[in-house]
């Protein structure tokens, strides 16, 4: 990273940036209309509030929704970038407790049908994240993709979000599948979403663990359980993450609860996979 751009980005959150290599997490579901993004940010505020420099990227390029849930608008987003136009330390948007968001503009093309100058300028801006967070948080598009499978190997953590309905499980058995085939994710964890209860998100999360190990021979991480809750439909509509308006609700000390076992886990970053040279890997930069 040149100097110039750290030192911007010191400014923005007003500390220096950490000296290891961000924990990096792609968060994904088999199907939309899972909680996914609303998740994303809830758990990137709860990161942050817990001292840890966080920074979302939206990785939906096409609908971008991370500052919908937020209720933060932003003049500029990754679009600029991509063009040109701005370097991404200009882009980057404050949220709650300092989280950082890099918006993405709905309707941009995959990074698939970039041309080479387009996506050679995103890999070198993208790859200046990489010393100046703790934890950063791609949340990519729901189902199966180039740009997910891309994001996916980046990866430290693929964090797979699941309700208990069956459509929901198959979807994302079948992403999970994919993610194991390709070798697209080295570690797979586990979150069901809008559970009855705690003993129906575990029963959940039990029967797409053994699915996994028996089938795919691969063992996915139960990070937790989130309860289906009208606060977390009303926090949506009002545009205001549960984890701010309920902060003492059930859904949020769930939330809370999986922050902590992320800031916890003694797995550290594997040092020599690079997101700058991972991202020219995938996306066929120069």
């Amino acid at each position: 990273m040149r100097t110039d751009q750290a030192h911007l980005l010191r400014q923005l959150v007003g500390k220096a940036p950490p000296r290891q290599r961000a924990k990096i997490i792609t968060i994904v579901s088999g199907k939309g209309g899972v909680g996914k993004t609303n998740l994303a940010v809830n758990l990137g505020i709860a990161l942050s509030r817990s001292g840890k420099t966080t920074t979302i990227v939206d990785a939906d390029l096409g609908l971008a929704n991370v500052d919908v849930v937020l209720g933060q608008y932003f003049d500029h987003d990754l679009e600029h970038v991509i063009k040109g136009e701005k370097r991404l330390e200009e882009i980057i948007g404050l949220g709650p407790y300092g989280l950082q968001i890099i918006p993405a503009a709905s309707g941009v093309q995959e990074m698939a049908n970039m041309n080479p100058e387009e996506r050679e300028r995103l890999i070198t801006e993208l790859a200046t994240l990489e010393y100046n967070t703790d934890f950063l948080i791609f949340d990519t598009g729901a189902g199966i993709s180039r740009n997910v499978l891309a994001f996916a190997n980046l990866a430290d953590e693929v964090i797979v979000v699941v309700t208990p309905e069956p459509t929901s499980i198959t979807d994302a058995y079948a992403l999970v599948k994919l993610l194991v085939s390709t070798r697209a994710a080295r570690s797979i964890a586990l979150i069901v979403n809008r559970s009855l209860g705690l003993e129906d998100g575990r029963a959940t999360g039990e029967r797409f663990m053994t699915l996994a190990e028996r089938f795919l021979r691969h063992k996915v991480q139960f990070l937790g359980v989130i309860s289906d809750d009208v606060i977390v439909s009303q926090a949506v509509r009002k545009q205001r993450p549960f984890v701010l308006s309920h902060p003492d609700s059930t859904p949020s000390r769930q939330v809370d609860a999986i922050a902590r076992s992320l800031v916890g886990e003694t797995l550290a970053p594997v040092a020599e996979r690079g997101l700058l040279l991972g991202l020219k890997r995938l996306f066929g930069g120069r």
